[in-house]
């Protein structure tokens, strides 16, 4: 797959010109040393990572800027780094005199930068160490800003480089949590469509189709990943960051995120404030894709043209237990789009012949726990970790989270907060 076919912008067939402005993505061995100089143009550079990513790649991409004015923040790489006011501030504080950021890392250390430079208009390159999630091309940086996980805009990275000598290296939670995060996209993808039904969101067909693509070369690749095959690690790099591509042409995380992410935010936002253990994002990823396939047929085998009758005092009731002190900031989330005060049961009525369709189209809970088995991993740990209580919390509020229609409202709609199987 040439990435970079996929840069710049296309006039579409759904009507829209879709852009992603990434001057250069180089995802190669070696790239480090070959590609890096020529990326970071600038002489006062501002190297961001955490201990470990700094351990991966930190003094090859210093080589690679010999010359250069190089600051650093190098974050505890003993302690789970959260995005959030204190990690932005600390970044921020040390940008004097800086023309680039440069971030070392994946995940958090990549919206970070993304966030900072955003905010500052201070331009960035990103050094993948990790091939452990699809945001690097994408327009979005995932926050915890006052105390909600937000997918707050953000800007491009001028470049993305990806040396698979360095990835082919990293820890293999983080490569299996990467397949995971590809795994979720079925989910997602399921998720949009369904909204494009019920509600006449907008949808572009062709970015879902390309998507869809990418995600079906790469599921293939499980058990070669975890031999950590060179050529398979470098195809699912390229794949994390092609999806990036899709979500940054969409305008919107909508390719790549739905009701498999909400849960998965559900376990880390329920885990930070309860102070217990949770699983990284991809691996909640593909765990909760299961959950959604067992969703969608769960919907197909007892209907969905009857509901369960809402009540307002139970759902905040419940709420406010589950989140505690961010309960009041996620009602006010659902009341801003009414997801509460609209009735969708005529409209699955109508739509049920394309929902059906939709939901028969797409891989089952079984033929998704395969590919989830595929590298390693065991729901039975899964439901182990949270325990069936949290599980089913998550299905009925996890929706709460955002202000996105997925499978998750319309489970509610139907089911309540019920969770039986």
């Amino acid at each position: 797959m040439d990435i970079n076919l996929l840069l710049g912008g296309v006039d579409c067939s759904c009507g829209r010109r879709h852009e992603c402005n990434i001057e250069a993505v180089h995802v190669e061995r070696g790239a480090i040393a070959e590609h890096l100089s020529e990326v970071c143009r600038e002489e006062r550079i501002l190297i961001v990572a955490d201990e470990n990513t700094y351990s991966a790649a930190g003094e090859i991409c210093e080589s690679a800027l010999a010359g250069k004015t190089v600051s650093r923040v190098i974050f505890d790489g003993g302690r789970v780094l959260i995005p959030d006011e204190r990690a932005i501030e600390r970044v921020r504080t040390e940008l004097s005199g800086c023309e680039l950021i440069l971030g070392i890392g994946s995940g958090v250390v990549q919206d970070l930068c993304k966030y900072v430079s955003y905010v500052e208009n201070i331009p960035y390159v990103i050094v993948a160490t990790a091939p452990s999630m699809d945001g690097y091309a994408s327009t979005g940086a995932a926050m915890i800003l006052g105390g909600m996980k937000e997918t707050v805009a953000a800007g491009l990275p001028r470049a993305i480089v990806a040396d698979t000598e360095i990835l082919r290296n990293a820890p293999m939670d983080m490569i299996v949590a990467g397949y995971g995060d590809i795994i979720g996209k079925y989910s997602a993808l399921a998720d949009w469509r369904l909204s494009a039904i019920v509600n006449g969101e907008y949808i572009c067909e062709d970015i879902c189709e390309q998507t869809l693509e990418i995600v079906e070369r790469t599921a293939p690749l499980g058990k070669r990943l975890l031999e950590r095959d060179g050529e398979s690690i470098e195809e699912l790099t390229a794949a994390l960051i092609a999806v990036g591509i899709m979500m940054s042409r969409a305008g919107s995380s909508r390719p790549a995120s739905g009701s498999e992410h909400h849960l998965s935010h559900f376990f880390e936002i329920v885990g930070i404030i309860r102070e217990e253990p949770y699983f990284a994002h991809g691996i909640d990823v593909a765990y909760s894709a299961i959950v959604t396939a067992w969703l969608r047929e769960r919907l197909l085998e007892r209907g969905f043209a009857v509901g369960v009758a809402h009540s307002a005092e139970h759902y905040t009731e419940r709420i406010r237990k589950i989140y505690g002190p961010i309960a009041e900031s996620c009602i006010a989330l659902q009341e801003r789009p009414g997801l509460y005060k609209r009735d969708r049961l005529p409209v699955y009525s109508e739509r049920e012949r394309e929902i059906r369709a939709l939901f028969s189209s797409l891989p089952s809970a079984k033929m998704t726990r395969e590919l989830v088995e595929s590298v390693g991993l065991d729901v039975c740990e899964f439901v182990k970790a949270y325990g069936e209580r949290k599980i089913r919390d998550a299905i009925a509020y996890a929706k709460d989270l955002k202000d996105r229609y997925t499978v998750l409202c319309m489970n509610y709609d139907v089911f309540g907060d019920e969770c039986d199987g």
